[in-house]
């Protein structure tokens, strides 16, 4: 598999608009790191974003994450692994990066309502759809997985 461009080359003011989202997600949003890479590995998922995949899982691991928790994310409703917290962030990002199969239901908003301030809330949306910009990016352009390598040092700080 070969990389059909490079964004960050060719648009280098859009991919740093892209990124500085992305500082504030990571810095100032209020959410959890852990979590964070809990639903940009969800969305990866159900996009079939292979780069973003490799990528959130390796700092998920990076962040302490359990491999069962990481290998058993794809069908996060059939196990006991995940918070009730973790369960309306994990429904959400499935609601809304699924947007076009029938809108964000009512009872799944409300749910995550009960375990997220409004504040919180917003910042979860733009969480999702900053990984589902993410992943239409890397596989338009086919970013190639497998050599990102997380930042140990970086994350924890970051978290």
């Amino acid at each position: 598999m070969q990389s059909r461009l490079e964004a960050d080359k060719i648009a280098p003011e859009a991919y740093k608009a892209v990124l500085q989202v992305q500082a504030y997600l990571n810095h100032r949003s209020g959410l959890d790191r852990s979590l964070l890479n809990l639903i940009y590995l969800r969305a990866s998922q159900i996009n079939g974003c292979a780069y973003c995949i490799d990528m959130h899982s390796k700092d998920a691991r990076a962040l302490g994450e359990t491999e069962q928790r990481l290998y058993e994310l794809n069908a996060w409703r059939e196990t006991p692994f995940y918070t009730e917290r973790e369960r309306a962030a994990l429904a959400w990002t499935e609601a809304v990066t699924l947007v076009s199969e029938g809108h964000v239901p009512d009872e799944v908003y409300e749910e995550a309502r009960k375990h997220f301030k409004d504040e919180e809330l917003v910042n979860l949306t733009l969480a999702i759809a900053q990984i589902n910009v993410w992943n239409r990016l890397a596989i338009s352009f086919r970013a190639v997985p497998g050599t990102y390598q997380p930042n140990a040092q970086q994350l924890k700080k970051s978290a």
